[in-house]
């Protein structure tokens, strides 16, 4: 089989090739970022709610503007202005700065209890973003070693989140704003990179063969996506 016209051997190959198509890549990651490190940095030196947004949205429409140039998705700008928008309405109706971290907060416990629940019953969820891209929601379960790999790698992409909640609940209950503006960087960017690279580290060993038929199907070339 092959990884975007390489043989691919490996589980590990294969995940690999998949993970990065869900993600978009590393442009996609670094836009997703962008507005909300813009808005929090802005936040902590103004603690100015309007030049904030207005920062951080201004920043996600250059990137948009950029991709809609390119005639690329604009996928993972818009999901950075959707996360920007829910955090203004909070802050907004209670009157409290420390809301604008509310949002992000629930959304972090959110996904580390889905990502949690996942593993715990033996579907991580992994398993399906793969499944999602291959057309083939569930063949990848019947490849243990494949079920054990994706179960891993929930782990670590739940860890980030799972960090997140541990750190800034306490600092939302105190009204600690400035420690929660900087810690949202902190826990931010820098740790999702790591988790990426945790889990990129664990796909480059590439030592699990792919047995089963199921698996090798996952290997078929996905419908090309739009010109990025």
């Amino acid at each position: 089989m092959s990884e975007g016209g390489a043989s691919v051997a490996t589980v590990e190959q294969l995940v690999r090739s998949k993970l990065s198509e869900a993600l978009g890549g590393g442009r996609g990651i670094v836009e997703s970022a962008v507005p909300t490190i813009v808005f929090t940095i802005c936040w902590i030196s103004t603690q100015d709610l309007r030049t904030s947004l207005v920062a951080s949205v201004g920043a996600a429409v250059l990137l948009l503007l950029v991709r809609l140039a390119q005639r690329s998705t604009v996928q993972f700008v818009l999901n950075a202005l959707i996360g920007i928008a829910i955090a203004a309405v909070f802050a907004s109706r209670s009157g409290e700065a420390r809301d604008v971290f509310l949002p992000g907060i629930l959304y972090n416990g959110a996904y580390a209890a889905v990502f949690i629940v996942s593993i715990l019953v033996g579907w991580p969820l992994i398993g399906f973003l793969i499944g999602s891209l291959t057309g083939e929601p569930t063949e990848w379960h019947e490849d243990r070693q494949l079920v054990r790999l994706c179960s891993l790698l929930t782990w670590l992409f739940a860890a980030p989140c799972i960090l997140r909640v541990v750190v800034q609940y306490p600092l939302w209950a105190g009204d600690h704003v400035a420690l929660l503006g900087t810690s949202k960087v902190v826990l931010g960017w820098p740790l999702q990179v790591a988790a990426f690279a945790a889990m990129a580290w664990v796909l480059s060993r590439n030592s699990t063969p792919i047995e089963s038929e199921s698996a090798s199907e996952l290997g078929s070339e996905p419908e090309p996506p739009a010109s990025r």
